[in-house]
C-alpha cells in the first residue's frame, strides 16, 4: 500500500511542475486521460530514478564532492529529461521542452513536494 500511495504523490508533484513551470506539457484531452498519463510518467519516473541515481552517485562520487552536492541538481534534471524521453517513446503524453529551465526547474518543484508531501502521509512504521 506504501507504494501505491508515494505512486500517487509522485503523480501529483508532476501535475504541479505541469501546471507551474511552462516547458512541461501534459497533453490529453480528458481528466482520465491526464491522470492515467501522470500515474504511468511517475512509474516510468520512480522506476529511472531508482536503476539510475545509484549508479550515478556511485561512478560520481567525486563530482557530488567537488561540487558540494550541486551537481544533484544537474542529475535530477538530465533524468526528469530521460523520464520525458522514455514517456514518448511509449506514446504518453508527457513532454519537457529544455533541461534548462523546464527540466531542472521540474525536477526541484517534484523533488520538493513530493517530499512535503511525503512528510503530510503518515508511514505506517509511526
Amino acid at each position: 500500500m506504501g507504494i501505491l500511495i508515494r505512486l500517487l504523490i509522485t503523480a501529483v508533484s508532476l501535475w504541479i511542475a505541469t501546471l507551474v513551470i511552462d516547458g512541461i506539457d501534459l497533453t490529453s484531452d480528458t481528466a482520465a486521460g491526464k491522470a492515467g498519463t501522470l500515474i504511468a510518467v511517475a512509474v516510468i519516473f520512480g522506476v529511472v530514478n531508482a536503476v539510475l541515481r545509484p549508479i550515478i552517485k556511485v561512478l560520481g562520487c567525486g563530482l557530488y564532492v567537488l561540487t558540494l552536492g550541486l551537481i544533484a541538481l544537474v542529475v535530477n534534471g538530465l533524468l526528469f529529461m530521460l523520464t520525458s524521453w522514455i514517456a514518448g517513446q511509449v506514446g504518453l503524453g508527457f513532454h519537457v521542452d529544455s533541461f534548462w529551465p523546464a527540466a531542472l526547474l521540474g525536477a526541484l518543484l517534484v523533488g520538493i513536494v513530493s517530499w512535503v508531501l511525503n512528510m503530510l502521509v503518515p508511514d505506517g512504521d509511526d
